[in-house]
C-alpha cells in the first residue's frame, strides 16, 4: 500500500464521504488511490474556489468534513477566499495539497512554493509530512483537528514521493473531542444580568444558532423581555414556521451603533463582540457602548445551545415559553419584479425542508423578513464576507443532503465569481435550483459610494459598478454549463418559473432581473 492509499483508507475509516478534487500532477497517485480504496466519492470541481465553497456548504448541512483534493500552492491559492468563509463559518474541511516530491523542492521548479504560508492564516491545523509512513496518522490527526470545537480548516500537505512510496497502512481514526460544556459561573453572570431588569440584548452564533439554541433563547426571551438576534452573517440557522423569528444583527456600523444604544446587557452566545465589518471615518471599531455591559456566556468553542438551555432552567423560564413564528398565508407577488416582490414569491412557494444559501447581498433582505413565516427551512450565510460563496456552498450543500431542495439565491455579480458551480451541478445531477437576482450592477458599492459622500461619481467609478455593456446573459451561461433556465421579467414569471423549477428534481436555473 502507498501512501496515498493509506491516506484514502484513513479517511473512510474515520468517516470521511466526499472528495472535492481539482488535482494536478503531483496528485495523480491520490488521484488512482481513490479506486483503490473504495467508500471515497470523488467530486470534481472546474475551479478552486468552488471545491472549497462546496466543501463548506457540505460541513455545514453534514456536520463533519469532506476532504478538498488541489495542486500545489497556486491551486490552493485559488480557493483560499471561501476558505476564509468556511474559516469563519467554523466548518470543519480538510484540505490535502499535493507538493513537490521532497527531494525535489531544491530545484526551485516553477510551481513550487511556501505552501504552509499560504494555509496558515485559513487553517486551525497544518501539517506536512516527510515521509510515507507519517500520511496515514497525518491524515487521522487532520480530520480529527477539524472537528476540534468549534471546528475548523485543517491542512494536509504531502509531497509526491510521500504519496507513491510505500506506507505501513491506513491509520486508526482520533477520537473527536467534544465541545466544552456550560460553565456554572457564567451562567450565573448571565442570569445577573438579565434579572437585573435593564435593557438586553442576546446575540447568538456558534451552535447557539441550532434548532436547540434559538428554542431555549426564545423561552429566556419571553421570560425576561430580552431580545434576541442572530450574528450577522450565521453559518447556519433553521427558520420558519414553528422556530422564533429572530432578526439578524445590523450590517451598516451606524445601524448597530443605534440598536445598541439602549442596550444595558449584552449576552453572547457563542457569537464575539459586534464590530464594523470596515474602518469608516468618525465611526467606532467596536459597537458596543461604555455603558452597556457585556456577558459571555458560551465562547464559540463551547457548547453554547447547552449554555442557554441551563440558563433558561437557572431563570425559571417553562419549556413552551416565547413565540414561534406561525406560518404565513402568502401570496406570490405580481407587478413588477423587484427585491420585495421576488422576496415575497419565493417565501410564499418555497417547499418545506428546503436549504437556502444566501449570497443575494443586497437584494436578498426582502426574502429574509418575508420567511420568517414560510414552511421549515435551513439558511446558510456569507460568513466571511469573501464573495463567490452562494454556489459552491449550495452544490455541498446539495451533496450532504439528497433529501432535501437546496436553493441558492444569488446575486449575479457574486455568481460570476464561481460559475462554474453550475457545472458540478449538474455532472452530479443534484437538486440545485439557482435564483440569479440580475440587477446588473455591484450595488453594494454604489452603496458605499453613497455612504463614502460621493454623491456623483464619475464615469470610471461608475464603470466599476456597472455589470452592463454587455448583459450577462445568465440562461445561456447556465445552458451552457449543463443547466437548464428561464428568464422572468415581472413578478409572475417568476412565480411560474419557480413553479417549474419546483416540480421537478436536479439542476434550475432562474434569471429574476430587478
Amino acid at each position: 500500500m502507498n501512501g496515498a492509499e493509506a491516506l484514502i483508507r484513513t479517511a473512510v475509516a474515520s468517516g470521511v464521504e466526499v472528495c472535492f478534487a481539482n488535482p494536478g500532477t503531483t496528485e495523480m497517485h491520490l488521484v488512482a488511490a481513490l479506486d483503490a480504496a473504495p467508500g471515497m466519492r470523488a467530486v470534481l470541481g472546474l475551479f478552486e474556489g468552488v471545491v472549497t465553497g462546496a466543501a463548506d456548504g457540505y460541513a455545514r448541512m453534514a456536520g463533519k468534513p469532506a476532504l478538498t483534493l488541489t495542486h500545489l500552492g497556486p491551486g490552493f491559492a485559488n480557493g483560499i477566499a471561501n476558505l476564509h468563509n468556511a474559516r469563519r463559518a467554523n466548518s470543519p474541511v480538510v484540505n490535502v495539497i499535493g507538493d513537490q516530491a521532497t527531494w525535489h523542492l531544491a530545484a526551485d521548479a516553477p510551481l513550487t512554493s511556501d505552501i504552509e504560508s499560504l494555509a496558515k492564516p485559513v487553517s486551525i491545523w497544518v501539517r506536512k509530512v516527510k515521509t510515507p509512513a507519517e500520511v496515514g496518522p497525518a491524515m487521522a490527526e487532520a480530520i480529527a483537528a477539524s472537528q476540534r470545537a468549534p471546528g475548523g480548516v485543517a491542512t494536509l500537505i504531502v509531497p509526491a514521493d510521500c504519496a507513491w512510496g510505500e506506507a505501513p497502512g491506513a491509520a486508526r481514526p482520533v477520537a473527536i473531542e467534544a465541545a466544552s460544556p456550560a460553565r456554572g459561573e457564567a451562567i450565573d453572570a448571565a442570569a445577573r444580568a438579565l434579572r437585573a431588569g435593564e435593557p438586553a440584548l442576546i446575540l447568538l452564533g456558534g451552535s447557539a444558532l441550532s434548532k436547540r439554541g434559538s428554542l431555549a433563547a426564545a423561552r429566556i426571551a419571553a421570560k425576561c423581555g430580552a431580545r434576541v438576534m442572530f450574528v450577522t452573517f450565521p453559518a447556519r440557522v433553521e427558520r420558519g414556521a414553528g422556530m422564533p423569528a429572530f432578526q439578524k444583527f445590523p450590517y451598516f456600523p451606524e445601524q448597530g451603533v443605534e440598536l445598541l444604544g439602549s442596550v444595558r446587557q449584552l449576552v453572547l452566545a457563542g457569537a464575539t463582540e459586534p464590530v464594523a465589518f470596515f474602518g469608516y471615518p468618525n465611526t467606532p471599531s467596536r459597537l458596543t457602548p461604555a455603558g452597556c455591559r457585556i456577558s459571555v456566556l458560551a465562547k464559540p468553542e463551547e457548547d453554547a445551545a447547552g449554555a442557554l438551555e441551563a440558563l433558561a432552567s437557572a431563570l425559571g423560564a417553562g419549556a413552551i415559553e416565547g413565540e414561534l413564528a406561525a406560518r404565513a398565508s402568502l401570496a406570490p407577488a405580481t407587478g413588477k419584479l423587484t427585491p420585495e416582490t421576488l422576496g415575497r414569491t419565493l417565501a410564499a412557494l418555497q417547499p418545506a425542508g428546503a436549504v437556502v444559501v444566501d449570497e443575494a447581498a443586497t437584494s436578498g433582505a426582502p426574502w429574509y423578513a418575508f420567511a420568517g413565516g414560510a414552511p421549515p427551512h435551513t439558511y446558510l450565510g456569507l460568513t466571511g464576507g469573501a464573495i463567490g460563496q452562494g454556489l459552491p456552498n449550495a452544490v455541498g450543500a446539495a451533496i450532504a443532503c439528497p433529501d432535501r431542495r437546496v436553493i441558492a439565491l444569488q446575486a449575479d455579480g457574486s455568481g460570476m465569481y464561481t460559475l462554474q458551480s453550475l457545472w458540478t451541478a449538474a455532472r452530479e445531477s443534484l437538486d440545485l435550483k439557482t435564483i440569479i437576482c440580475a440587477n446588473r450592477m455591484y450595488r453594494i458599492l454604489k452603496v458605499e459610494l453613497a455612504r463614502a459622500d460621493i454623491s456623483q461619481p464619475g464615469p470610471a467609478a461608475r464603470a466599476l459598478t456597472d455589470l452592463g455593456k454587455p448583459n450577462l446573459d445568465w440562461v445561456s451561461l447556465a445552458r451552457g454549463m449543463g443547466v437548464p433556465g428561464e428568464r422572468a421579467e415581472t413578478a409572475e414569471d417568476f412565480a411560474a418559473a419557480l413553479g417549474r423549477a419546483f416540480a421537478e428534481r436536479g439542476p434550475f436555473l432562474v434569471e429574476a432581473v430587478l
